[in-house]
């Protein structure tokens, strides 16, 4: 296997390629910056360690070595309203990846997604997606980046949130093994999305590895914050939460936090 921004020899579906680097700051923006160069899109970069990850609104996402940290260039040819989805395309080839990695293990019953990006094992985060995009030019492609960080040896401590990793769930698998399920699981699921025409079954399948309808669940947009049910998803993949006062409301945007209190509805 060679290093330094080779391409490396772990087993990738047809149509996609990967660079490994020992460091780099940020996966995801050595993504973008191959789009911007002219690369063709299939392409993953994978890194040992991240100097600069980040996560959604900017936050820092620690890169310790011994974790897997991957992003995967496409370019949909959906408009960027429905590429929107790839978020959720991307928790599904997680989720599966990770799930044929734990094969018998018991934490493997308590694997779920959480809406939009995280992937649990009870109520610790063992992985995190940032989806980022980019228009290119005027005539230029519409550039996805998925971005992954699987716990894999280390469970990285996060300010007011648990953490776990696969090693401390029981589970025993190199990175370059789950490297090649999560290729596999993503070029799978990619498929299936079909440029938005297949969002049906992406929604149902992330439904069916989401959370049980009804739990309590809180967003927060902002300075704003939102509490209810979880009330699944819309056609398009959107959380559907369900407030106190009965209304459904659909949100886009935003991030899933710990409820502050049970709420009722209709009170």
């Amino acid at each position: 296997m060679t290093m330094a921004g080779q391409e490396c020899a772990i087993e990738l579906p047809p149509g996609y390629r990967l660079e490994r680097h020992e460091e780099v700051g940020s996966t995801n923006s050595l993504a973008l910056e191959r789009a911007a160069a002219g690369a063709a899109p299939g392409l993953w970069i994978m890194a040992d360690r991240q100097t600069s990850g980040r996560g959604r609104a900017g936050r820092t996402w620690a890169s310790p070595p011994g974790n897997l940290y991957a992003s995967l260039l496409v370019a949909p040819r959906a408009p960027p309203r429905v590429s929107q989805q790839l978020s959720l395309v991307a928790g599904l080839a997680v989720f599966d990846a990770i799930a044929a990695a734990m094969q018998g293990a018991a934490a493997r019953s308590d694997l779920r997604l959480k809406w939009p990006n995280d992937l649990m094992v009870g109520k610790s985060k063992l992985s995190g997606i940032l989806v980022e995009s980019s228009s290119g030019s005027t005539f230029g492609p519409h550039w996805v980046v998925m971005g992954i960080g699987i716990n894999v040896t280390v469970a990285p401590e996060m300010p007011e949130r648990e953490v776990t990793s696969l090693a401390r769930e029981g589970v025993r698998v190199s990175r370059e093994a789950l490297m090649a399920l999560l290729a596999s699981s993503m070029a799978s699921w990619i498929a299936a999305w079909r440029e938005g025409a297949g969002i049906a079954e992406v929604r149902q399948a992330w439904l069916d590895r989401g959370p049980a309808a009804g739990e309590p669940i809180a967003v927060r947009q902002g300075s704003e914050r939102l509490e209810g049910l979880y009330h699944g998803l819309d056609a398009d993949g959107a959380l559907r939460l369900l407030d106190p006062a009965g209304t459904v409301r659909i949100i886009s945007t935003g991030e899933v936090v710990r409820p502050a209190r049970q709420p009722g509805i209709g009170r």
